[in-house]
């Protein structure tokens, strides 16, 4: 496990978001330490993926605070986001994709192409920087994702369902070569997900959110020593108590 520090690098206290008229989010408090992997869940439209905005700083508060914390440098950004969809530009080769959103930051084109290489080489696409998208599986498509994240040198990873149109055997494969890229990158990650089992199986906490407006209706250390098994009593365990709390949560949300 990454180590981690006392300060928060994410520190969210009596936060209330408030969209089209609909409070999302109220009464939310969420502390996250650097280099900590934080697993997200909860039924759909609670808020999940707004709270990754509202860390990113894309949504005003209504009210409350979002504290991010991270080191001000001009040669990179302090968090990256990573969607379902790959969202790559299908005129750029990989090298230019993954190079794509350094290009905004204060450092020169051989800076750039020395990140985009090394960011593929990270995710196991190092001999990939010359072909298109459309040449690449979905799931090698989402390892570019990544590597484009991770070229703007982030503290922070936001992950918004990256690997929920996959399929199971990609996805398998990908969450161990996330793991293995948070461990060597130490890295804070927040990954949102609808899968308890895959929240179990990353991070070092679930947090689970419900009712409406929004809230933490419970948070899990995940114990289970790394490397991990996805079959491992004590974890299965554990994602069997987060479905039966997600079971109340979605029932006191709809006032059953």
């Amino acid at each position: 496990m990454a180590p981690l520090i006392d300060s928060p690098v994410i520190d969210i206290s009596d936060l209330s978001i408030v969209l089209g008229g609909n409070t999302i989010l109220e009464g939310f408090n969420l502390r996250v330490e650097k280099g900590e992997f934080v697993a997200v869940v909860g039924a759909s439209g609670v808020g999940k993926s707004t709270l990754l905005r509202i860390i990113a700083d894309l949504i005003p508060a209504a009210k409350g605070t979002a504290k991010v914390t991270t080191a001000p440098a001009a040669d990179r950004r302090p968090y990256a986001m990573v969607f379902q969809d790959a969202r790559l530009l299908p005129w750029r080769r990989v090298s230019r994709n993954v190079e794509f959103g350094a290009e905004g930051l204060a450092i020169g084109r051989a800076e750039r192409h020395a990140r985009a290489a090394q960011a593929l080489a990270l995710v196991g696409l190092g001999d990939h920087g010359a072909r298109y998208p459309h040449q690449l599986s979905g799931g090698q498509r989402q390892r570019v994702a990544i590597a484009r994240a991770l070229a703007v040198a982030p503290e922070i990873l936001l992950m918004d369902e990256p690997f929920g149109a996959l399929d199971a055997i990609t996805r398998a494969g990908l969450q161990d070569e996330l793991v293995r890229l948070w461990q060597e990158t130490g890295k804070t990650i927040i990954f949102v997900t609808h899968d308890i089992d895959e929240a179990v199986y990353l991070a070092d906490r679930v947090i689970l959110l419900g009712g409406k407006p929004g809230r933490i209706q419970s948070e899990h250390r995940v114990l289970t020593p790394r490397p991990r098994a996805r079959d491992h009593v004590e974890a299965q365990s554990l994602a069997a108590e987060i479905r039966d709390n997600l079971q109340n949560a979605v029932y006191d949300g709809a006032g059953i």
